[in-house]
């Protein structure tokens, strides 16, 4: 049986009385797309908070490539290999959008990642055309629409060159035609695509989303939170026919 390329076992965190997270247990193949989704204050975000270390398991583990994670600093986790975006976005808002990535891009994961690496610059730009906002590169962050700056946040996490990207609601914000965008370079990352040529693959993903159609589309396993429990796990498919994902939806009964 092949090692799991991020396992978490029985991982919990609590905010005073409320239990966010109620130990969680899953792992992901290196090869996976997994959506994680459930209603609002279901401990989704919580959890790639934990993922990331901005956040601390009060119990359990994390463990990414079979290293333990759990109470490392998050810039030595994105070191590791992990990289993730988030609702609460905090670009340098003064900075032209190309110098955010750049930030990126001077980590010392990225920077020391094979030869095809150019000046610093090219390779922001790069990741700015991969998330399809290259032709804003000098304008500043502060300008840039909701849609734009989730499209940012993208670029930032891919110039850190992850093998596994974590993503917090990538299509919010986005107009129906710019979901569509963002889900085919979503796809087209995974499968190795600029900013996966490093690897005979690009970045696993675990992916946040409410807009079920599209996720559905590209995720190969979804895991479903409630109450910060894991209720289902599994195809696409099956879990938008289990019962208990339908009742935590619509309610008991609900059609």
């Amino acid at each position: 049986m092949a090692t799991p390329f991020l396992e978490i076992d029985t991982v919990s965190k609590s905010f005073g009385g409320l239990k966010a997270v109620s130990d969680v247990s899953f792992s992901m193949r290196r090869d996976e797309i997994v959506g994680l989704i459930g209603p609002n204050g279901a401990g989704k975000t919580t959890l790639l908070r934990l993922i990331t270390g901005i956040l601390k398991a009060d119990t359990g583990t994390v463990s990414f490539k079979c290293k333990k994670i759990v109470g490392m600093k998050t810039w030595d986790i994105v070191n590791l290999g992990i990289a993730g975006t988030f609702q609460n976005m905090r670009p340098f808002r003064r900075l032209p959008i190309i110098a955010n990535v750049m930030v990126s891009c001077l980590s010392p994961r990225s920077m020391k990642r094979g030869e095809w690496v150019k000046r610093v610059e090219a390779k922001a730009m790069d990741a700015l055309e991969f998330a399809g906002i290259s032709d804003m590169a000098l304008e500043k962050a502060s300008t840039l629409s909701q849609g734009d700056l989730k499209r940012l946040e993208v670029a930032r996490a891919i110039a850190t060159e992850p093998e596994l990207l974590l993503l917090d609601e990538p299509f919010g914000g986005l107009s129906p035609a710019e979901t569509e965008l963002m889900a085919k370079s979503i796809n087209r990352l995974h499968k190795g695509g600029r900013f996966g040529r490093l690897h005979s693959e690009g970045p696993a993903m675990v992916i946040i989303e409410h807009k079920l159609q599209q996720l559905m589309k590209i995720a190969d396993r979804i895991i479903v939170l409630n109450f910060g429990n894991l209720i289902a796990d599994g195809p696409p498919e099956e879990v938008c026919a289990d019962k208990d994902v339908i009742e935590c939806y619509l309610g008991e009964g609900g059609k």
